[in-house]
């Protein structure tokens, strides 16, 4: 069934909001053919992550999706047949009365924050009636097993995965500049948030018996990065080299760009939501960061995560991963970094290998795009 869209997206501090509507938006709109209204209150974060978007045009299509800004006060529109209010941005005013006015009214979906936490499964789906209005709201959760909304994926990402990692990603390497890995040569890609830990890798990156090439996107870190260089600034294209660690600066990419750096390297360090699910989607090791919550509430989904990401590795290797991430994320009981690098090293094969057959597990769970409009088409019958 061919229905029209409403996705919502209110950009917070970061590109995590953003880049998963962007994406599901993309999905539905070429692999559902559904048709999509993307409204985003901050075109300029829009335009870090995906370069065509226009930052000053009030209305404009990219990939088939339809891009509008969405300003205050709000313009007068036609509510879609399902609405999407991403990550509990309050939809305007106006438009909720819009939608009241509709007969029938929209299918009304708050797409929930990714979790691996137990409770999950149990609230996807459930509704939440308007207080005064006759509109029904339905809780949504993306998830990694069956009872839940599933991850973001398109239907071809392994495959064009797989291409790319056959070809030895030469040509990749090539733009930065850089020749094929060695054989004695990680490759690691950093893209993280402000972090304690940090020193203490870099430290044994470069005082480690192996060559590390870290490669990091413009962000948050690099103001980190710099100090501990005794640089006064780092910008994209910079070279600095320590001891036996090269550190190389790239321009903040695209999302399928990112794609790629996270298929080309050895292992990965991300951080919040959409960055984490691609990186899982790698095939390759990972360290994940959780965005920051009050009460240190986001341990819990970390733990979470962990508990299934570790959960068919051997003891060791399971230990190895899970002390890495805990001491990245400032978790009480927590190694120092120097050890859990050390460990982690230890077990990369077997970590390697876990991480290979991982995204079979991930498949269980189902695609993002396919849960949705399945849910959406049951409501609109």
């Amino acid at each position: 069934m061919r229905a029209r869209w409403d996705i919502f997206c209110n950009v917070i501090d970061n590109y995590g909001d953003i880049g998963v509507a962007w994406r599901l938006a993309r999905t539905l709109v070429c692999e559902q053919r559904q048709c999509v209204r993307l409204w985003v209150d901050d075109l300029r974060a829009f335009a870090r992550i995906w370069p065509a978007i226009d930052a000053h045009a009030e209305a404009q299509i990219a990939e088939g999706v339809d891009i509008r800004h969405w300003t205050e006060p709000f313009p007068d529109a036609v509510p879609a047949e399902v609405v999407v209010e991403a990550f509990g941005c309050a939809l305007p005013e106006t438009y909720l009365a819009a939608m009241a006015g509709q007969s029938p009214p929209p299918v009304w979906i708050n797409l929930e924050y990714l979790s691996a936490e137990v409770w999950v499964s149990e609230h996807h789906g459930l509704p939440s009636p308007h207080p005064r209005l006759p509109l029904t709201k339905h809780f949504f959760f993306p998830g990694y097993t069956a009872g839940t909304g599933g991850l973001a994926a398109e239907s071809d990402l392994g495959a064009r995965r797989d291409a790319f990692q056959q070809d030895n990603a030469a040509s990749f390497w090539a733009q930065w500049q850089l020749a094929p890995p060695q054989p004695d040569e990680w490759r690691v890609s950093l893209f993280a948030y402000e972090n304690f830990a940090l020193p203490g890798l870099l430290d044994a990156w470069a005082g480690g018996s192996e060559a590390v090439t870290c490669l990091v996107p413009e962000g948050r870190v690099i103001p980190q990065l710099a100090c501990w260089l005794d640089v006064p600034a780092l910008t994209p294209g910079d070279v600095r080299e320590r001891g036996r660690l090269r550190v190389r600066v790239l321009p903040f990419t695209d999302q399928d760009a990112y794609d790629r750096l996270l298929w080309a390297c050895d292992l990965n360090f991300v951080r919040g939501e959409d960055s984490c699910v691609r990186a899982q989607w790698a095939a390759r090791p990972l360290v994940w960061q959780a965005y920051p919550q009050a009460e240190q509430a986001h341990h819990a989904k970390l733990d979470a995560l962990l508990g299934l990401y570790v959960a068919r590795l051997e003891p060791a290797a399971a230990q190895a991963v899970t002390g890495l991430w805990r001491v990245w994320n400032g978790m009480p009981g927590a190694p120092a970094v120097g050890d859990a690098w050390d460990a982690w090293r230890a077990h990369r094969q077997a970590i390697d290998t876990h991480a290979r057959a991982w995204p079979q597990q991930l498949a269980a769970a189902g695609r993002l795009a396919d849960r949705l409009v399945e849910f959406a088409e049951k409501r609109l019958k």
